[in-house]
């Protein structure tokens, strides 16, 4: 069918994700926007997900690991072998074999069809048995010209397996039109019906794709190049970082869950909080997207610098090069004609010439030199030197004469906020505020002076400049190298040197000059004698013509032999120092112009910043507003409990009111844990504030206990409580103390609990913010603090970390033990966890299998410990032990306090308990001579657990994981 004649409104446009055969692809509708926070969701919930148990369910969706770039999709599950799943990628339409382990469940939101469908071209078959070359090729082909491309296909049928028959347009071009061509395909007879896919027998293969699939069944399904469930190519991810981590939020629901959600609030919700709602809703619409329209500049405009500084230094290399090139072709020249003036000389010496043999030398010696000096007449290196030595000198730029000024305004104004911050007595901080608002002024007045010279000196174009006179002087001078001691002279010695060089150079041609002229005033009178109109006597011409000859011929040899005259060690000596002194140079103003910049930004943020709030100091009403707004829903969530008690306590239940309050006290407990969040964010802008120019606000707002909140690294959260949660006590794992699991906004947490006095939870405060910052430098290699908090009722205090499902070491262990690859893997990122912990000055002292928990079963985490106890008290406990192995390092039984060399010798036993579960010896470290024989393990492990297990000179976390046995294998 001719693609004018099918009406706009019924073609779909679609965008290919994987081609099958020559007539059969996948693809995706491009008006669908939802999978990009699809893949959000799963890399969110994912690693943290249940593992697939038993068998699993044909309609069901789960979430698998791709084995090419490791990330999670959404697929169904078609036959199960063992424990090996052969799968299809929902999204993308691809297949492939994974094990039990790449295989998690997804939650409900996440059970949607899939956005990939199955295409076919209307009225085609394939042409060819899949045994024959002719089949390959046509997948090829089609391959080729659609795939990760977009396509309008117009809707003709759609088979009893959901495959849709269509045809399809590239632009102009009908594809089936080109299958025919090609002869990829044919054209159905009538009757014809769709074949459905065979049968899979599943097997197990290693190497590459193309190995691991089985040989006719995968081949049918897509070759290596269609296997790209990683493919987005209607999506862009160069967005702004903020708007992806609005993303991860998003909750994905189907339509009409939604729909009926936004009923039951508007149903539900008051009329005046329903408009607060909206109201606080368009505030946060509008800030976002001015937000995002700023970012949206910021990074045009960073895109265009990059731009302009590529082409820029294009160019710079590009005259470079030029530069160089000239430079050679002037050496090849000048060598040239002094190998023909060495040669003309040395005819000289053996063959003595006559009159008119001088005449035809001195005419070869005078076309040599003129072109010496036509290849004199480009600038040369020397020149360019001087050229950049002049600009170097005349156009420097220096600091501000304002700069000095403003150092010592921002020294006073230090000064008053020190004093602020050590006042104790709020009579006097009135007194101190006003000292630090007048320093302030003075400041931003400083600062006001300071930007207008900035603004008038032109940083950028002489940072360039400098910039291109470094390139081109690195290119031309790059056998240059650095002098212990350099001269501060090297610029005068050499612009001396390059005068007298100028000024023989010149006193030399001028000779030359001279001569030439001689001999050309000569043939003029030798052109007058034999014209025979001209009466001129012989004596006249023959007077003197020999000796102008040899004058002229010893002139221009002394400019050749100038002119080749190679460089002494003392003259290439000047110009190489006044080379690095130049470099020198740059490289220092190049500094010096940072600085500027830098302390320009500086200060251009601390006036933007202060002006914010010179017309009215901060204050605590959004603050005291959230908290007041959380007594208030604390309130509600106490009574609609009390409610629901009573209802299941009265002698007829009332089911759907029961159902009704429950749902209640879910959406009263979530808008609490929100305005929880929205108060740490306000206490987050109060910490700056206070860290800025505001030490006063603690002791302004003794109420808010701000410091508190500070000294904790921002863990304490004390309108959290709980009574709040509605938390399960979790049997299985609570051992010395109860362990509770809840959800905390949207995700599993744990929420560990300590009994503490005053002292210990001063205690606890202070290890917990130590632990979190360590955690915080680098957050993927231990366990995260979400929360703390101390009971309003009770004498607890409670840690939330998130919940690691079945996934500490000694639990994985006892169910499915690590291979090898595993452990190497898994221990590699303990390593990285201690090593991030010892960097911040924080010892562990509690490494056992149950504080290490285990991702993917490829990624170690190392846990939090007991934040009451001391490390000495830690180390010591009973828990440290794996198998029948003591983790306690022997330094520690004699009396040592606890150091990193303790926690690396509880890792070397657990790596030992990990390769040899039953080891049941004594670990004599002492003898300094670890033997493993009999154990069957690998000679890097050996000798790696020798160095590990030994209690003096052991290694430290960033030696180990430099250790052969972890560089022997990619991890």
């Amino acid at each position: 069918m001719d693609e004018s004649e099918i009406q706009p409104e019924k073609m779909e446009l679609v965008v290919v994700t994987h081609v099958v055969d020559a007539i059969t692809f996948w693809a995706q509708n491009v008006t669908d926007k939802a999978s990009e926070m699809i893949d959000a969701v799963l890399l969110e919930k994912c690693p943290t997900a249940p593992i697939l148990m038993g068998r699993p369910a044909a309609q069901k969706v789960y979430g698998a690991r791709y084995s090419e770039d490791k990330c999670w999709y959404r697929c169904t599950v078609q036959q199960q072998t063992d424990d090996k799943f052969y799968i299809l990628y929902i999204d993308y339409g691809n297949m492939e074999i994974v094990s039990r382990s790449e295989l998690v469940e997804l939650p409900e939101d996440l059970q949607t069809p899939g956005f990939a469908k199955k295409y076919k071209f209307w009225g085609f078959h394939v042409s060819s048995e899949e045994e024959t070359p002719l089949f390959s090729q046509g997948k090829s082909f089609l391959q080729n010209i659609i795939h990760g491309k977009k396509l309008r296909v117009h809707k003709k049928s759609v088979c009893f397996d959901g495959t849709i028959l269509v045809e399809a347009f590239q632009g102009n071009l009908d594809i089936g039109e080109e299958l025919l061509k090609f002869k990829f395909a044919k054209v159905n007879l009538p009757g014809n019906r769709e074949i459905s896919i065979p049968p899979v027998n599943l097997q197990e293969h290693t190497g590459l794709w193309s190995a691991r699939s089985p040989p006719r069944e995968l081949e049918t399904l897509g070759s290596p190049l269609g296997c790209m469930p990683k493919l987005r190519p209607i999506f862009s991810d160069q967005k702004p970082q903020i708007i992806k981590e609005q993303k991860t939020t998003i909750a994905l629901q189907p339509v009409e869950k939604l729909n009926i959600a936004q009923e039951h609030n508007e149903i539900n919700s008051p009329k005046a909080t329903s408009q607060q709602n909206a109201h606080e809703t368009e505030q946060r619409l509008n800030e976002t997207n001015s937000e995002l329209q700023r970012m949206r500049e910021v990074i045009k405009e960073k895109e265009m610098e990059i731009m302009k500084l590529k082409k820029e230094g294009c160019a710079i290399q590009q005259h470079a090069t030029l530069l160089g090139q000239q430079l050679e072709e002037a050496r090849l020249e000048l060598q040239t004609v002094k190998v023909s003036n060495a040669e003309i000389k040395k005819i000289e010496h053996n063959h003595p010439s006559t009159f008119a043999d001088k005449i035809t030398q001195l005419a070869k010696k005078v076309d040599s030199l003129r072109t010496l000096r036509e290849s004199h007449s480009c600038p040369n290196a020397e020149d360019h030197l001087l050229e950049s030595i002049t600009v170097i000198m005349n156009c420097r730029i220096s600091m501000p004469l304002s700069s000095q000024k403003l150092e010592l305004a921002w020294k006073d104004y230090d000064q008053a906020l020190e004093s602020l911050k050590t006042c104790q007595n709020i009579g006097e901080m009135k007194g101190l505020v006003n000292i630090r608002d007048e320093a302030r002024a003075a400041l931003l007045a400083a600062v006001d002076d300071f930007q207008r010279e900035v603004d008038r000196l032109t940083i950028k174009a002489r940072w360039e400049r400098l910039k291109e006179i470094e390139s081109s002087l690195t290119a031309l001078f790059s056998s240059v190298s650095p002098e212990e001691q350099m001269n501060e002279h090297s610029f005068e010695k050499f612009c001396e040197w390059k005068r007298a060089k100028f000024q023989k150079t010149k006193n030399v041609q001028k000779a030359t000059d001279d001569a030439l002229l001689a001999v050309s005033n000569w043939a003029a009178r030798l052109s007058k004698f034999v014209c025979l109109m001209e009466k001129m006597s012989g004596d006249d011409v023959a007077d003197g013509a020999y000796e102008i000859l040899m004058n002229a011929d010893a002139a221009v040899c002394e400019e050749l032999s100038v002119a080749f005259t190679e460089q002494e060690n003392q003259e290439r000596k000047i110009v190489f120092n006044a080379v690095q002194k130049a470099l020198q140079d740059i490289r220092k103003e190049h500094s010096l112009l940072e600085d500027i910049r830098q302390k320009y930004e500086l200060n251009t943020k601390f006036k933007q910043e202060a002006q914010q709030w010179q017309s009215s100091p901060p204050k605590l009403d959004e603050l005291l507003a959230v908290k007041k707004h959380i007594r208030s829903l604390r309130s509600q969530l106490r009574w609609k409990l009390v409610e629901v008690s009573c209802l299941e306590e009265a002698e007829e239940l009332d089911l759907p009111e029961i159902l009704k309050k429950k749902e209640e006290i879910t959406e009263t407990r979530n808008a609490l844990f929100r305005e929880i969040s929205h108060e740490k964010k306000e206490y987050l802008m109060l910490c700056d504030l206070v860290n800025g120019g505001f030490p006063e606000l603690p002791m302004m707002y003794p109420d808010a206990d701000i410091n508190s909140y500070m000294s904790s690294a921002g863990l304490l959260m004390k309108s959290l409580d709980r009574d709040m949660f509605d938390a399960e006590p979790m049997k299985e794992l609570s051992g010395r103390r109860p362990l509770l699991s809840t959800d905390f906004q949207g995700q599993k947490v744990v929420l560990k609990c300590y009994t503490v006095d005053e002292e210990s939870e001063e205690k606890m405060l202070k290890q917990a913010a130590e632990y979190h910052t360590a955690q915080q430098q680098n957050p993927s290699t231990a366990v995260p603090l979400l929360a703390l908090f101390c009971g309003k009722s009770d004498p607890l205090a409670y840690v939330m970390v998130p919940h690691y499902s079945n996934a500490n070491l000694r639990a994985i262990q006892k169910s499915s033990p690590l291979s090898s690859s595993e452990i190497r893997k898994v221990m590699r990122g303990v390593a990285l966890g201690l090593q991030s912990l010892h960097a911040a000055s924080v010892t562990h002292a509690s490494l056992h299998p149950n504080n290490v928990f285990v991702t993917g079963r490829e990624k170690g985490i190392v846990g939090d410990y007991d934040f009451t106890k001391t490390p000495e008290q830690r180390a010591t406990d009973s828990g440290m032990v794996a198998g029948s192995i003591s983790l306690i390092a022997p330094e520690l039984r004699h009396g040592h306090p606890p150091s990193p060399a303790t926690d690396m010798y509880a890792f070397g036993g657990i790596m030992l308990w990990l390769h040899v579960p039953d080891f049941n010896a004594t670990l004599e470290s002492d003898n300094q001579n670890l033997v493993f024989t009999g154990l069957n393990l690998d000679d890097k492990l050996q000798i790696l657990l020798t160095k590990l297990l030994i209690s003096s000179g052991g290694l430290s976390a960033p030696e180990t994981l430099k250790d052969d046995y972890f560089l022997s294998a990619a991890v």
